[in-house]
């Protein structure tokens, strides 16, 4: 009874488990070209925007800092804000005090400047001699810090 009870059984025939087997691989792999190609197209436009900083000169008796960033890449962008501090850890946002605006455009392979006007909650003026750390932000999200010291004359 055994024997025939196993002989009555029917499987997935050869063909069909592989021709399943093919399905399966075929729709892994257009998943993952599709995510791949998703990552790859904004981690390309983020790629095209390398940041430097070109200048930062300091004007006492106008109470300005002018920045000038770069853009080395390939990609235009455009800066959005910018972050002020005696610390790495205490920066704060001082971009109402500059002439952001609604950003300032920033093409590739050019550079523009930005002008800080001390803001009354940093302090009327920078301490000679100090390091300001600095941030800028555009507005695809690339951050490009660096610290400053302030003229001693």
């Amino acid at each position: 009874m055994t024997k025939n009870l196993l002989k009555t059984k029917k499987a997935i025939s050869p063909i069909l488990a592989t021709l399943l087997l093919i399905v399966i691989a075929v729709a892994a792999i257009v998943v993952t070209y599709a995510w791949i190609m998703t990552y790859m197209s904004s981690a390309g436009t983020q790629a095209g925007v390398i940041l430097y900083k070109e200048n930062v000169s300091w004007n006492s008796t106008e109470h300005k800092t002018y920045i000038t960033i770069g853009n080395s890449g390939t990609s235009n962008t455009k800066i959005v804000r910018l972050y002020l501090g005696t610390s790495q850890n205490n920066l704060i946002n001082v971009t109402a005090n500059t002439n952001i605006g609604t950003g300032i455009i920033l093409n590739a392979k050019s550079a523009a400047t930005i002008t800080l006007n001390w803001p009354n909650d940093v302090a009327n003026d920078w301490t000679p001699g100090n390091y300001y750390y600095f941030k800028v932000i555009t507005e695809t999200g690339q951050e490009l810090p660096f610290p400053e010291q302030a003229p001693t004359s």
